[in-house]
């Protein structure tokens, strides 16, 4: 057993086989919000995180978010408005 804290969510370290899901992020008018991207191994753990961090994401400008796992775009782009 070791002390080594447990990584982020969104850190966790991925096999280099393993393709990396992420979203990408955009403005009210569009246009990619330009920042550091957060990878996660897997569909679920990018879904939780989104769960979690839209309203601050909202409150920072962004209007709408669209899901990649890698390059390949898999839905989106989904608003982040209320309505």
């Amino acid at each position: 057993m070791t002390n080594t804290p447990e990584p982020a969510f969104g850190a966790s370290p991925r096999r280099p086989d393993q393709v990396p899901w992420w979203w990408q992020l955009l403005d009210a008018d569009g246009r990619v919000v330009t920042g550091e991207r957060t990878e996660f191994p897997t569909r679920s753990d990018a879904e939780s995180w989104l769960g979690e961090a839209y309203p601050d994401l909202a409150d920072g400008g962004v209007s709408a978010v669209t899901l990649f796992e890698g390059d390949r775009e898999v839905y989106g782009p989904m608003s982040l408005e209320a309505g």
